[in-house]
C-alpha cells in the first residue's frame, strides 16, 4: 500500500512539470513570433506553456460580437508572456478580459479616442486590434501598443499586490523615479531626446514607454541610460539573451 501511494505521489509530482501545448493552428502562429524564435528549445517549451496557460486563464472578446480568431488568442498572449518571461507570476492576476475593437475607441473615462486602455475596476484591457498589429509589424520604432498596455497592467499590480514580482517592479520603479530627479540624468534626457515626448506625460506612461524601448531598442537604451536600463531589467528579471541586440 505504501509503495503504491508513493507511486501515485510520484506521478502527481511529475504532472506538475508537464508543459501545456497549443493546438497546431495556434502553434504555427507562435512559431512565427520573433521572441519565440530567439529562444533556446528549453525556453521555447516554457514559453509555449505560458502562452497556453495565459489563454486558458483569460476571456478574449471582440467588441461587436465577431468570433475571436486564433491570432487574437495567440499574439496578445505572446506579448503578455514575453514581458513577464522572467517572472514567476506571469498571468496578470489583475486582468480577466482582453477586449478587441476594430478601430480606436471612445474611452468612457474622458470621451477621447484611445488605441488601448486598461480598466482595473472591470479588470479589462481594451485594444484596437489594427493598432495592436501595427505595433508588432515594426519592431524598430519603439511604438508597441501591446507592450505598452500590458505594462500598465503590471504597473497597477505593483501598487496593489504583495507578490514578490509585483514588489520588485514597484521597488525598481521607485528607483527609476529617483534617478530621474538627478540633474545629470535630466540634462541627458533633454539633450538626447531619446524617449518620445509622450513618456513624460506621467509616471505610468513613462514606465510603459520604457517598456517599448527596452524590448525594441535594448542596445541604444542601455548605451544612453545604463542605470535606467538596469533598473528596468531588474524589475522584470530579464535575461540579456532574451533581448534582440541586433537593432542598431
Amino acid at each position: 500500500m505504501i509503495k503504491l501511494q508513493r507511486k501515485k505521489d510520484f506521478i502527481w509530482y511529475r504532472q506538475m512539470f508537464v508543459y501545456k501545448k497549443l493546438p497546431l493552428s495556434r502553434k504555427r502562429i507562435l512559431e512565427n513570433y520573433p521572441f519565440y524564435k530567439r529562444l533556446s528549445s528549453k525556453y521555447q517549451k516554457q514559453f509555449e506553456h505560458r502562452v497556453a496557460h495565459f489563454i486558458s486563464q483569460k476571456n478574449f472578446k471582440n467588441r461587436y460580437g465577431e468570433s475571436v480568431t486564433d491570432e487574437q488568442f495567440v499574439l496578445p498572449a505572446c506579448v503578455a508572456c514575453e514581458l513577464t518571461f522572467g517572472r514567476r507570476q506571469y498571468t496578470y492576476g489583475m486582468l480577466d478580459t482582453l477586449l478587441f475593437f476594430p478601430e480606436p475607441f471612445t474611452s468612457p473615462t474622458n470621451n477621447a479616442l484611445h488605441k488601448g486602455e486598461y480598466n482595473p475596476s472591470a479588470r479589462v484591457l481594451a485594444m484596437s486590434w489594427p493598432d495592436f498589429l501595427q505595433g508588432m509589424a515594426d519592431s524598430n520604432d519603439n511604438l508597441h501598443l501591446g507592450l505598452h498596455e500590458f505594462c500598465h497592467v503590471l504597473h497597477f499590480e505593483s501598487e496593489h499586490s504583495t507578490n514578490v514580482d509585483a514588489q520588485r517592479f514597484h521597488k525598481q520603479h521607485q528607483l527609476i523615479l529617483r534617478r530621474l530627479m538627478d540633474p545629470e540624468v535630466k540634462k541627458r534626457l533633454d539633450n538626447t531626446a531619446f524617449f518620445r515626448e509622450y513618456a513624460f506625460t506621467n509616471q505610468y506612461e513613462f514606465m510603459a514607454v520604457l517598456t517599448e524601448y527596452f524590448i525594441e531598442s535594448p542596445r541604444q537604451f542601455k548605451s544612453n541610460f545604463p542605470i535606467l536600463f538596469k533598473c528596468y531589467q531588474t524589475a522584470l528579471l530579464y535575461k540579456d539573451e532574451w533581448l534582440d541586440w541586433t537593432v542598431e
